[in-house]
């Protein structure tokens, strides 16, 4: 029975999740973050990446492709430069929510451990 219930609770299909999972996994990398980042600013070429970011070119391409096939970025070729964008802003949504969680765990860590500084 109680199966049942939490089926109940379950809106979505096994598939739909993976999807979920794979764009939230493409997300769990410091540096793409940092790309997504970067590029819910504005428009980029791999090369303002690659200066960002600190890493070789392959790496940044790399990284790249991983927003890529996770469906966040999109390119567009002109000449022999690619550029870069958000496919979809509403990515920046997902970081307000991600920074306030973590300031929320932030703030329970130092009240647990009775520390009285104010937290951002």
């Amino acid at each position: 029975m109680k199966t049942a219930v939490m089926k109940k609770h379950i809106r979505a299909r096994p598939e739909d999740y993976r999807a979920r999972a794979e764009v939230a996994g493409a997300l769990a990398n410091t540096y793409r973050l940092m790309i997504v980042d970067a590029l819910s600013q504005r428009e980029m070429c791999v090369c303002e990446l690659v200066e960002l970011l600190g890493c070789d070119q392959s790496t940044v391409s790399k990284h790249l492709s991983v927003l890529k096939n996770a469906g966040l970025v999109e390119d567009r070729k002109d000449g022999a430069w690619v550029h870069y964008r958000l496919a979809c802003p509403c990515v920046n949504d997902l970081f307000r929510c991600i920074e306030d969680v973590a300031l929320s765990k932030l703030r329970r860590e130092s009240e647990r451990l009775g520390v009285r500084r104010r937290v951002l």
